[in-house]
Formats: structure tokens, sequence, C-alpha cells
């Protein structure tokens, strides 16, 4: 048969019958199966990730308590830590602000001073020009010049610029040292109220201690007699305090009675050596201060008057005047440019800090519940590193003092190997 006869035969099937479903099947050959081995975990590490696992379990309910419902905010987060985050930022804003006021007046120091010697140096140098030339314009000018370095130079050892900019660096080191216990209360987690309200404390503490205004509230440049800066509060002297401490309890929390006798004889070594030597030298630095503040407007003054006198004709008082010029320009260099003031108060910031130590020693130690104190291998560390020592020469040390008498007379070796 011919294919245009199968064509007819297959269209006239088609229009002589109903349409039919046709259900074809494609035979597709089966693939082979592959059969995939995983390999086995070795014993070891099932037991390691099971002792993870439960590591992990007994160390975080320890470390971080789910607040209660009353103490949780609508954001998830802690009443505790959202004032704690609060006064973090106004931590961080008081560290700028002090960091520019030391700037500020650092760049008063230089300026006021700089100022000054050119100042004096100019109407001494009119002064001499005038005693060979006798001119009245020089002597008016001198004696103006004098006159008005004299009130300067009152201003400015009233204010001491330098002593100024040392207090905001100690300032800005220790709210930067505050900014890291808060951000550190809050990595450990589940901050409380006591730690919002001895951060509130400290925060206050400092704004006493280092004041940022000059008018009404600038401490005091001329005390009678040298005192420490204190810069924390008296109802939290523990500086070494902190949560991680509470949360592994040991039999004595650490402290041994050697371990006790131990921090009485750093104590004592630095009573006896590093507080006294400081409050030597800071009584010392305050003497010198006076001394420079009252000589150097003396010698400007002493100046202005032997130039006014010099318009008279009198040559001994314009030698007078030079001389006494001079002077006054070596002593305002001595002083602000030797920044005596800031020597002092360097000397205060660093018996404040031996007198924070001495209160948290002090305070720790009087404490008769152990468990009450902060742990005492972890303390002993801290007083260690705030010394500059090593923990084996911590004890060599008070193993040293142990070997002198009770009053530790003839050592020679300081409790601070920093400053």
């Amino acid at each position: 048969m011919s294919s245009l006869q199968i064509s007819a035969s297959f269209c006239s099937s088609c229009s002589s019958s109903s349409i039919k479903k046709v259900n074809a099947a494609i035979n597709v050959p089966k693939l082979p199966q592959v059969r995939f081995s995983l390999p086995k975990i070795p014993p070891t590490t099932t037991k390691l990730v099971q002792e993870v696992n439960r590591s992990i379990d007994t160390i975080i309910p320890s470390r971080i308590d789910v607040p209660t419902s009353t103490e949780i905010s609508d954001d998830g987060y802690s009443k505790a830590t959202i004032k704690l985050y609060a006064i973090l930022e106004a931590v961080s804003d008081r560290v700028e602000m002090h960091n520019n006021m030391c700037e500020q007046r650092n760049n008063w120091n230089t300026l006021l001073l700089n100022s000054l010697n050119m100042i004096t140096l100019t109407a001494s140098t009119m002064v001499g020009l005038n005693t060979a030339i006798d001119n009245s314009a020089l002597n008016l000018s001198s004696t103006v010049l004098f006159s008005a370095a004299t009130g300067m130079l009152l201003i400015m050892n009233k204010i001491q610029p330098s002593q100024l900019a040392e207090e905001q660096r100690n300032a800005t080191r220790l709210f930067k040292h505050l900014q890291t216990e808060i951000q550190t209360t809050l990595a450990i987690g589940n901050p409380n109220e006591e730690d919002v309200n001895s951060a509130m404390e400290k925060v206050l503490a400092l704004d006493k201690a280092y004041p940022l205004p000059l008018l009404g509230a600038m401490l005091e440049k001329f005390p009678s007699k040298y005192e420490p800066a204190v810069w924390w509060p008296k109802t939290n002297t523990n500086e070494f305090q902190t949560q991680a401490l509470r949360s592994e309890k040991k039999t004595n929390n650490g402290w041994t009675p050697e371990l006790e006798t131990e921090m009485w004889q750093i104590l004592e070594v630095m009573k006896r050596k590093d507080i006294e030597d400081y409050d030597r030298l800071g009584n010392l630095a305050l003497k010198v201060n006076k001394t420079l503040a009252k000589l150097g407007p003396l010698l400007t003054g002493i100046a202005a008057l032997g130039s006014a006198l010099g318009s008279h004709g009198s040559s001994w008082s314009g030698i007078v005047a030079a001389g006494a010029g001079s002077l006054a320009a070596s002593t305002n260099a001595l002083e602000h440019g030797g920044q005596v003031g800031m020597v002092f108060e360097m000397y205060r910031n660093c018996g404040g800090f031996f007198k924070l130590l001495q209160e948290t020693i002090e305070a720790t130690l009087e404490e008769k519940d152990r468990e009450k104190r902060e742990n005492g291998e972890l303390f002993e560390i801290k007083l260690a590193m705030k010394l500059g020592r090593s923990v084996s020469q911590l004890r060599q040390l008070a193993s040293k003092f142990a070997a002198y008498d009770s009053e530790g007379i003839g050592m020679d070796e300081f409790a601070s190997k920093l400053f």
C-alpha cells in the first residue's frame, strides 16, 4: 500500500469515528542505585561535643540570670540595662568634653606664657634704651607694658593653666576607665539597680573632683597643705569588685590567712614608702609653686614702678626696672614653662591612687565574711597589676617587708614600680 493510501484511510477513520484518547507510555531505562556511606563520628568526638554542651548548660545559668518579668521593658531589655546604657552615653560625652577642655587649657598656658615673656622682655628693652636716650615715649610704653604684664600674670598665676590641663587629663583617663567598667558590666550581663547606683555615684564623684567650669567651681590651686585627690564615692571604695567573681563559690572564696597577711604587709609598704614619699614631694611642689607665683608679679610690679620713676632722669630706676623685668621673664618661664602647677597636680593624682588602694585593701580585709569579699586570688592579681608587678614579685615584696622589723625601717623598695 502506498503512502497516499495510508493517509487517506487514516483521515477517513478520524472523520467517521469519534475522537478517542490515546495513552502513550515512554519506557526509560532505570538508573543504577548508588549508595553513599558517611564516615562514622569517632566516639571521642561525640564525647567532646557532649562535654561542651554540658559545660555550656552549667556555665550560662551561673553567669546570667534571667530577669523577672517586672524588670523587663517593652523592648526586651531589663530596666537596669537601659539605665546603664544612658549613664554610659553621659560618660562618653564627659570624656569628649574633658579632652577638649584639656587641649584648650594647654593652649592657654602656651599662649599666655609666650605673650607674657614677649611683653616683659620688650618692656625691659625699652627701659634699657630709655636710660641711654631719655625718650618719654619709650618710658611711657615700658611702664604700660610692665603694668599689663603684672595684671596678666596675677590672673595666670591664679588659675594655673598647666594645672587645669593636668586636671582634665586625669579626668579624661578616669572617665575612660569608668566607661570600660560599665561596658564590662553590660557584657557580663544582667546588671541590677546596685550597679546603676554605683555607676551614678562614680560619675558624680568624678564631676566633683574635676569640675569643668572655672568660676565658682575651680579647685583651690594653692591649698594650705598637700591633700591627695579623691575621685571615688566614699560609700563604694572597693574598686576591684566585679560581677564576674560572684558566679563561682569556693571555700573561703580564695582567701587564706597567708594571703591576708600578705595584703596587710603590702599595705604597710605603701604607707611607709609610697604614700609618705608623695606626701613629701607634693608639699615641696606646692611650696615652690607658691613662691614662684608670688615672685613673678612682684618683679613685674617693681619693674613697672622703676620704669615710671625713670621718667624723672634717674638711671638707677631704669636699671632696676630692666633687671626686674628680666628676672620676671625667667621666673615665668620656670613656673609656667616648667609647669610646676602640673607637677603638683600629678602628685595629687598619684597620692589619690595610693589612697584608693589603701581604702580598698582595708575595706576588703575588714569584711569578716569572706564570701562577701572579692575572690582572693583575683584580688591579688589586680593589686599586682596596679602596682606594676607580677604575683610572685608582690609576694617577694611582702616577704622582704616581713624580714625587717615591724616598722619596716631600712627597707629601700617601694610598692609601686609604675610611678
